[in-house]
């Protein structure tokens, strides 16, 4: 598998991190086909060299014609901004997915998923759900490399925009257990890297990577990070008790249009989600990850040079 031109397909491919994934991937001079629920016509001016097929993971019969002749299938989809049932609309898809991949004869899943200690209903729905997703996935019989991941930095991405829109927004913060929690955030440019990489990985079992940033750090210093380097003046006030509810009504009145998985997020951060297993250092020893402050800078600089999202 390692080195050659291959054909992949990209399920979530005009989503946040397939959006950054695509255009390294085509830079490889791979064959790229992205699968997505809305109207292709719409999507073509922002992929001129990839092939967009439409199709839905909640409807098998849609999935054999976006696998055909596929080596490797990138796994970025996910429900966090569905309403109702996205566990158990999250699990269907993974299975139907999974099914239709061995029957085309893909040979590899590259799937992200989310890090997080504990099991079962230790875990929020988010991350209990990420989980289920990928020994889903694995159950298919086809191989498949996990990344599990904690807080995703970027320019678009859901917690740099939840930071971003209340550092610029609030002079005083209130700031709730859950904001105090540590995390390994890693940029999303250092995130590309290891999906990218993982196409040539050579291995034929199965692979779980946690990966994450150099540091691990709180929301709470991440926003008083992004302040200090937008030079915004903020008191932050720790306060004893908010539950994720009562902070998803706080984020409404904020950042209205991230509340609804804005609380999902919340929720996935009742404990730490940090590193604890490093075998991607070994695997990928060229990937050096870069910290807290080159990755907000990172996406300061993205919006210096694209505009906010």
């Amino acid at each position: 598998m390692e080195g050659s031109r291959k054909s992949i397909l990209v399920v979530g491919g005009t989503g946040y991190v397939g959006s950054r994934l695509v255009p390294r991937l085509c830079e490889k001079n791979h064959r790229i086909r992205c699968l997505t629920r809305s109207r292709v016509e719409k999507k073509k001016s922002s992929f001129h060299d990839v092939e967009l097929i439409r199709g839905d993971l909640l409807q098998p019969a849609t999935l054999p014609k976006a696998l055909e002749g596929i080596d490797i299938a990138f796994y970025l989809a996910h429900s966090l901004d569905e309403k109702t049932d996205f566990e158990e609309k999250e699990r269907r898809a993974a299975e139907n997915f999974g099914a239709a991949a061995k029957k085309a004869g893909v040979k590899r899943i590259i799937y992200l998923g989310g890090l997080a200690r504990g099991e079962g209903s230790s875990l929020s729905p988010h991350l209990r759900s990420r989980k289920a997703v990928g020994d889903t996935l694995r159950a298919s019989g086809v191989q498949v490399i996990e990344f599990q991941a904690s807080i995703v930095l970027g320019r678009g991405s859901l917690s740099f925009e939840m930071i971003r829109a209340l550092s610029e927004r609030l002079p005083i913060m209130i700031m709730p257990r859950w904001v105090r929690v540590k995390a390994q955030p890693i940029c999303i440019c250092d995130l590309v890297l290891y999906l990218v990489q993982a196409v040539d990985l050579p291995t034929q079992e199965n692979e779980i990577f946690q990966i994450g940033g150099a540091d691990q750090v709180s929301y709470k210093e991440l926003i008083a990070e992004y302040s200090r380097q937008r030079k915004l003046w903020r008191m932050l006030i720790p306060v004893p008790v908010l539950t994720p509810y009562l902070s998803s009504l706080w984020l409404a009145l904020v950042t209205p249009v991230y509340a609804r998985v804005g609380r999902k997020l919340i929720e996935s951060i009742k404990s730490p989600t940090v590193v604890t297993e490093h075998h991607a250092e070994t695997v990928f020893p060229d990937i050096k990850p870069m910290g807290m402050v080159a990755s907000i800078e990172y996406a300061l600089r993205e919006i210096e040079l694209f505009g906010p999202v």
